[in-house]
């Protein structure tokens, strides 16, 4: 009877390693399936703005942030005629996505988290820069490049997920 539990208890140790390694597994990929699928939907409503938009003021280049100038029959026009997209600190190398209205980047609405940096998102002033903008010129529309490196663990680079797009101001005019 004592060999009969012993080799139970072996067994049933083997089974409980395997299902809470499964399980650990499982809310890891529950959590970057989350954080990809946020990143996605803010990207979406970062391109309905950017389409619509008929200027932009990024901070520069390079940026964590861009004002976009919307005129009032966008269909994201919320009574303020620009809006900010920007990224904040959040946590030790962890970024999150805000779209605020007005000018500035404080409050507003928090549309995507655990934006890490890397070698094309550096970090600029505190702030993760995902923005890359290129004004009009007489041949081209503006044009913004967008790059959300999301890992909700930054220590694992392996699972870095980029999301990049590049978008069109299309109701900017040539200059």
């Amino acid at each position: 009877m004592l060999t009969v539990l012993l080799i139970l208890g072996v067994v049933m140790g083997g089974l409980t390693t395997v299902f809470v390694s499964a399980t650990s597994a499982d809310n890891d990929m529950n959590n970057r399936f989350r954080a990809q699928q946020t990143a996605r939907l803010a990207l979406d409503k970062l391109r309905r703005e950017v389409h619509c938009a008929s200027a932009a003021t990024p901070a520069g280049s390079a940026t964590s942030s861009i004002t976009l100038t919307l005129p009032s029959y966008c269909k994201t026009y919320s009574g303020n005629a620009s809006v900010t997209w920007c990224t904040r600190s959040v946590a030790t190398n962890s970024y999150a996505l805000f779209r605020v209205d007005g000018a500035t980047c404080t409050g507003g609405v928090k549309w995507a988290s655990n934006l890490t940096p890397t070698s094309t998102a550096p970090v600029c002033s505190g702030a993760l820069c995902i923005f890359n903008y290129s004004a009009q010129s007489t041949s081209s529309l503006a044009k913004l490049q967008v790059d959300f490196p999301v890992n909700p663990k930054p220590s694992r680079t392996v699972d870095t997920y980029e999301l990049t797009d590049g978008l069109v101001l299309r109701n900017s005019t040539r200059s």
